[in-house]
C-alpha cells in the first residue's frame, strides 16, 4: 500500500531517537522548576518521576510488541478501550506535544541568539522538519550525533561541578523540602523529561522486528536517560544547592560558573542548544506519526495520511506538524509548556496503561499497568493549577469535537 512505512530502525536507533527526545527535554529546561516545586526534595521527585515513567515504559513496550504500527497510545487505546479512548489519547498528544515543539525550539533559540530566539526557533523548524521529511534513518543519524555531543556536555558539567572547591557549597539535600504538595508537583514536571520514550514505540511501523526491538530500546533509553539525569542533578546541587538551582534560568551555566570554570560556560550553552534540537527532531516525528495514525482513521484529513514513495516517511504530517510548529515558535512565549505537556502526556500514559490492563492475566503486567494508571492521574492533579486547567479545557474540548463528529456521522 502506498501508505505504509518502511521498517528500517534498530535497537541502537530507536535507543537515540528516544534520548534525542529525552536528554534535550529535561535536563535543560525541567531541573530548575522542580526544584523550586520540591525544594530539597528535587532527587526524590527525580526517583518518583522514574518509577511512573518506568511503569508507562513497561505498559507502552507491552502494547506496541502487540500493536506494530505508526501512533502509540492513539492506536493502543482505539484497539484496547475504544474510538473515543485512541482518539482522545491522539489528541491530547498532538496539541500537547506541538506545543512543546515550539518551545524546544525557543529554547535553543534562547541559547543561540538571546533576544532573536524567535527567528532562531522559526529556522531551527524548518531545518529539522527538511531532515525529517529526508527518511526516518536520516533522522535517526542526526539524533545520533546530537545526543553524542550533549552527553559530552553533561559529562564535562559533572566532572567540573564534582571535582571543584564549591562542591558542597550547595547542599545534597537542598535545604527545605516542598512537602508532599510539592514533592508531587515536582515529579510531574520532571515527567515532562521522561516523556520521550514516547517517540521510539509512535515510531513502532518503521521498527525492524518490533516485538523484540521496542521492548529492549525503551527501558534502555528510559535507563540511560535516568543516570544521566541524577548525576546532574546531583553536580548541580552540589554547587548551587536547591534554592539557588529553582531560581536559575540557565542552571548548568551558572553551575560550572560557581564550580570556577566560567570558560564551560559557552559549552553549556551550545549543548543545551543542541539538547533542544534534538528533541525537537524527535518529537516532529512522534507528531507527525500520531497524525498520520489519526489521519488513517478520518479523524484529521486524510491527505496528512500520505507516505512519500521515495523516502517512506509521511510527508504531507510532517510538513503540517512543521508549519504549525514554526507559526507558534514565531509569535507565541511557551514558558509554561512544561506543565501543559506534562498534563497532556500524563492523560495518553494513563490510557496506555489503561489499555495494557486489558492485555491478559499477566500478574506483573497488571500490577505495573495499575501503578502507573495511579501515578500517571497523581501526578497530573498535582501540577500547577494553571497547567492541568489548560490541560483540562484541551481534552475536553477534544471530547467535544469528537462527539460533533460522531453526531454528524450518524446522521443524528
Amino acid at each position: 500500500m502506498d501508505n505504509e512505512l518502511k521498517r528500517t530502525l534498530g535497537v541502537s536507533d530507536a535507543v537515540m531517537v528516544g534520548l534525542g527526545a529525552m536528554v534535550g527535554a529535561g535536563i535543560f529546561a525541567a531541573l530548575a522548576p522542580a526544584a523550586g516545586a520540591a525544594g530539597g526534595g528535587v532527587l526524590a521527585a527525580l526517583a518518583l518521576a522514574a518509577v511512573v515513567a518506568y511503569c508507562n515504559a513497561h505498559s507502552s513496550a507491552r502494547l506496541a510488541a502487540r500493536y506494530p504500527s505508526s501512533g502509540g497510545t492513539y492506536v493502543y487505546g482505539r484497539e484496547r478501550l475504544g474510538p473515543f479512548w485512541g482518539y482522545l489519547a491522539g489528541w491530547g498528544f498532538v496539541v500537547g506535544k506541538t506545543a512543546s515543539c515550539a518551545a524546544m525550539a525557543l529554547t535553543a533559540g534562547a541559547y543561540l541568539w538571546p533576544g532573536r530566539e524567535h527567528e532562531v526557533a522559526v529556522a531551527a523548524v524548518v531545518g529539522l522538519t527538511a531532515a525529517g521529511c529526508g527518511g526516518v534513518q536520516k533522522s535517526a543519524r542526526v539524533a545520533r550525533l546530537i545526543v553524542a555531543a550533549v552527553l559530552g556536555v553533561l559529562a564535562a558539567v559533572v566532572a567540573a561541578c564534582l571535582a571543584s572547591g564549591a562542591a558542597g557549597a550547595g547542599r545534597l539535600d537542598g535545604g527545605a523540602w516542598g512537602g508532599p504538595a510539592g514533592l508531587l508537583q515536582g515529579a510531574g514536571l520532571l515527567f515532562f523529561a521522561f516523556a520521550g520514550y514516547a517517540r521510539i514505540t509512535t515510531l513502532g511501523e518503521e521498527v525492524r522486528d518490533p516485538g523484540r526491538t521496542i521492548p529492549r530500546a525503551v527501558p534502555l533509553a528510559l535507563g540511560i536517560a535516568l543516570l544521566v539525569y541524577a548525576a546532574v542533578a546531583v553536580a548541580a546541587l552540589a554547587v548551587l544547592g536547591a534554592g539557588a538551582l529553582a531560581g536559575s534560568s540557565a542552571p548548568l551555566a551558572d553551575a560550572v560558573r560557581a564550580a570556577g570554570r566560567p570558560g564551560l560556560v559557552p559549552v553549556v550553552r551550545v549543548g543545551a542548544a543542541l539538547a533542544a534540537l534534538g528533541s525537537l527532531l524527535a518529537l516532529v516525528l512522534g507528531v507527525s506519526r500520531t497524525t498520520l495514525a489519526m489521519a488513517r482513521d478520518g479523524h484529521l484529513p486524510r491527505a496528512l495520511a500520505a507516505v512519500h514513495p521515495r523516502h517512506q516517511v509521511p510527508h504531507h504530517a510532517e510538513l503540517a506538524v512543521g508549519a504549525v510548529v514554526a507559526v507558534l515558535a514565531a509569535t507565541a512565549d511557551l514558558r509554561g509548556a512544561i506543565g501543559f505537556s506534562s498534563f497532556g502526556v500524563l492523560a495518553y500514559y494513563a490510557i496506555a496503561n489503561t489499555s495494557a490492563w486489558t492485555l491478559g492475566s499477566d500478574v506483573k503486567g497488571r500490577a505495573v499497568a495499575a501503578v502507573g494508571l495511579s501515578g500517571c492521574v497523581l501526578l497530573a492533579c498535582a501540577l500547577p493549577l494553571a497547567s492541568t486547567l489548560a490541560g483540562a479545557a484541551v481534552l475536553a474540548l477534544g471530547a467535544l469535537v469528537y462527539g460533533i463528529r460522531s453526531r454528524l456521522r450518524s446522521g443524528t
